[in-house]
């Protein structure tokens, strides 16, 4: 009986010290917060207004490809907002803005694009307009994608709302 309990015991501490390394190693998990989603939200909205830009849409996502928030600032066209989500969601599911996805399928310089055909697949946005959230040691917690402007302006949007959570990034 005696050796139960040592071998219940030891198990119980096994356990829960594999439970605490675990939650450990997920409280280091850098995550896009709300409130981060929030404030990149609030940024990408006052650089439009701040630049007279026609109104925009803004899709943040998070790093599993799901929408964390969205605002579409008013007389921002309908249109776009399906087009701010597809350009967040391309940002999450790439590291890397989505401009390069045009560079690739239209090319730059009045070179031809690479592939020509990335602009066909579904759920690509091949335009700018979508910035992936990254962390500076490179891990990257989600995608913001804006809709409503040029796709210069969304993408300079989309870069003035990652840079409002600059210091909230670990």
């Amino acid at each position: 009986m005696k050796l139960k309990a040592i071998a219940v015991a030891a198990v119980t501490s096994f356990v829960a010290m594999g439970l605490s390394a675990g939650a450990q190693a997920l409280d280091q998990k850098p995550v896009l917060t709300l409130d981060m989603a929030n404030k990149i939200i609030e940024a990408c909205i006052a650089k439009a207004a701040a630049e007279g830009w026609r109104p925009v849409n803004v899709a943040v996502y998070d790093d599993g490809g799901n929408l964390k928030a969205f605002q579409r600032m008013d007389n921002a066209f309908l249109g776009s907002i399906q087009v701010a989500q597809l350009k967040g969601h391309s940002s999450t599911m790439f590291p890397f803005p989505t401009r390069v996805f045009a560079e690739l399928a239209y090319g730059t310089d009045g070179n031809p694009g690479r592939i020509p055909g990335i602009a066909e697949v579904p759920g690509i946005a091949a335009f700018a307009g979508g910035v992936p959230i990254m962390t500076p040691d490179g891990h990257q917690l989600g995608g913001v994608g804006v809709c409503g402007a040029s796709s210069d302006e969304d993408e300079q949007c989309a870069e003035a709302g990652i840079e409002a959570i600059a210091g909230m990034m670990q």
